[in-house]
């Protein structure tokens, strides 16, 4: 057996213990991490382990991105914990007073800003976004709707609202409200109906 399988059975025992754990302490009665649970199994397109626990078991240790939502969502990203489940690599910064409903996935969310008033539910987004509050005034932060998916490298500013089953490009520039059922894109930006 090799070094890496060795090392990958290692973190597969422990795994067991440190999710059971994690689950009854933080997860078992937190509605928005279970949506984020529920959700992430079926964007992932992951076989369902028919059972919540394992989903998360599963989730936590072959998703850093996952890891790196359920420690911002306890407060806790600094442990152990994380560090066994590397999800303080992800290098991205989630405001503490952005309230953020339950479904959320990542993708690779590397050097990405999110300073919102709001996230709605079931909230996907990548790489690299900004979404952030215009000449430096937290009362120009915007609100995002629910189903709401957002491609790498674009940028939210300003007081702005974006409605809920949205589609944001890659690269887009959002510097005003988007409606809800449409798809935007470019720099300028250009508002489609769904």
């Amino acid at each position: 057996m090799s070094y890496r399988q060795t090392k990958y059975l290692i973190r597969l025992f422990l795994n067991k213990f440190l999710a059971t754990f994690l689950y009854e302490i933080y997860v078992k009665k937190n509605a928005y991490i279970v949506k984020d649970i529920q959700n992430n199994i079926v964007v992932r397109q992951i076989k369902d382990k028919e059972n919540i626990r394992k989903n998360f078991s599963h989730l936590l240790l072959h998703y850093p991105e996952f890891a790196f939502i359920f420690f911002k969502r306890i407060n806790n990203n600094i442990s152990l914990f994380s560090w066994f489940y590397n999800s303080n690599s992800m290098y991205c910064k989630i405001f503490n007073d952005t309230k953020l409903e339950g479904g959320v996935v990542c993708f690779h969310p590397f050097a990405t800003v999110i300073n919102a008033k709001k996230i709605g539910e079931n909230f996907i987004f990548r790489n690299s976004i900004t979404v952030g509050n215009k000449n430096n005034d937290n009362n120009l932060r915007r609100t995002i709707g629910n189903n709401v998916e957002i491609g790498a490298n674009a940028i939210i500013i300003g007081d702005v609202v974006i409605g809920d089953n949205v589609l944001i490009g890659a690269g887009t520039v959002v510097v005003k409200n988007v409606p809800s059922n449409s798809i935007a894109y470019g720099n300028p930006l250009v508002i489609k109906s769904k």
